[in-house]
């Protein structure tokens, strides 16, 4: 189902780290119809908010890049926010594509759907097969509610929209906000202030803080009390922060014992990879069956799927057997443990003190290398390796400093 150069495209997470790299690959394609909002102009957990969004704007094709997301600590901090967040996002915008007719829908979710054990590299075919990672289960649970929701429309109502499943991302835009942010961004930014703390360069510090503050969980507010935590902070209580988060004169300490295997992909690809699906793949490219929508629907001459000639009946006719794992997995296929990564970070620092590993704290799921042969048959892969994506993610954040 071809979307043209005039289709209005909603990017719902425009300004995110994902959301924001496809809305710059659609226009450099030549797409510039595309409409974003904030989550100040519209709050994708609120249903009448969601509702009248899609009343006014009409969308042609929606990429769900919207997500409440985090690292080890705040998946443990906040549970209940990770999966009724996420579920009421989306659900609030698949519902509302459906009855406004959205002819093509990308979901974005996150290869932590995989069960902890699964076999590597992670095929498709992996999902729901044993138990998920714990420190991220309400996550996990969500997106997969989410591929499920996707998968469940396109059976029911012949609609046409794909999930596509990112293996671990980051680029520009990042999110290096201590409290929650993924594991490569915390490294470096780690890094990057026990550095600035052993050159005794307070200036850097400063400003560094003053464009990212902490704003203190309640146990270190036992420590320094109440209080974002900025660069017009006095330099003790910045200290007692940042060692906080295993930041010192030096050193930095890192959860687990850094033996995990991860696969790292650059957003820009994965923008890359997400438009070429949505502008090129269709639901019955996926499951091999043409007009597969004509199974469940009348179509009429101009094939729009007549959603009034429906004998009531939901899910895949017998004959078709179980239509299941339609979900694109993307990234690179090539994997690193934590250790390397964060010796690539050091490198690129250049940061001469120590790196330390608190064994007491979770290593997370021991190896996350998903299989991405199906996308590679659909005509994409990677660009950017890690070693050169390291260089560009620093290089990125310490332009935020000097803006």
């Amino acid at each position: 189902m071809a979307l043209d150069k005039n289709s209005k495209i909603y990017v719902a997470g425009h300004h995110g780290l994902v959301g924001s790299a496809i809305w710059n690959n659609l226009k450099k394609r030549g797409y510039n119809n595309l409409v974003g909002r904030t989550h100040r102009e519209l709050d994708l957990t609120d249903q009448d908010a969601v509702k009248a969004f899609f009343d006014a704007e009409q969308p042609d094709a929606v990429v769900l890049a919207a997500a409440f997301v985090g690292g080890i600590m705040a998946n443990s901090l906040y549970r209940a926010d990770f999966i009724m967040q996420n579920m009421k996002m989306q659900c609030n915008v698949i519902s509302n594509a459906y009855s406004h007719h959205v002819k093509k829908l990308l979901f974005l979710g996150s290869t932590c759907i995989y069960p902890k054990n699964a076999p590597q590299p992670m095929k498709e075919d992996a999902l729901l097969t044993s138990p998920l990672e714990y420190t991220n289960e309400e996550y996990a649970i969500a997106k997969i509610a989410g591929l499920k929701m996707c998968e469940s429309y396109n059976l029911q109502y012949g609609t046409n929209y794909i999930a596509v499943m990112p293996t671990n991302l980051y680029g520009p835009n990042d999110n290096f906000h201590l409290e929650n942010s993924h594991v490569l961004p915390a490294m470096m930014r780690k890094i990057y202030l026990a550095k600035l703390i052993h050159d005794n360069d307070w200036d850097a510090i400063r400003v560094d803080m003053d464009k990212r503050p902490i704003n203190p969980p309640a146990k270190l507010q036992e420590l320094i009390g109440d209080g974002n935590v900025d660069g017009k902070s006095d330099q003790e209580r910045i200290l007692k922060a940042l060692a906080f988060y295993g930041i010192e004169n030096n050193k930095v300490t890192l959860w687990g014992d850094g033996s995990p295997l991860r696969e790292f992909l650059w957003s820009e690809d994965m923008a890359d990879a997400s438009v070429h699906v949505l502008l090129n793949v269709d639901f019955s490219d996926i499951i091999g069956i043409k007009k597969y929508s004509s199974v469940f629907y009348g179509v009429k001459a101009d094939g729009v799927v007549d959603r009034n000639n429906s004998d009531g009946r939901g899910g895949a006719i017998p004959s078709l057997g179980e239509i299941r794992n339609c979900h694109i997995n993307v990234g690179t296929g090539k994997e690193l443990t934590i250790k390397a990564l964060s010796q690539l970070v050091v490198d690129t620092v250049g940061f001469t003190g120590e790196v330390a590993w608190d064994k007491t704290k979770p290593n997370g799921t021991p190896r996350k290398l998903i299989d991405v042969s199906k996308l590679h048959s659909l005509g994409w892969q990677h660009k950017v390796e890690i070693e050169e994506g390291v260089r560009k993610l620093y290089e990125w954040y310490q332009g935020t400093l000097k803006g």
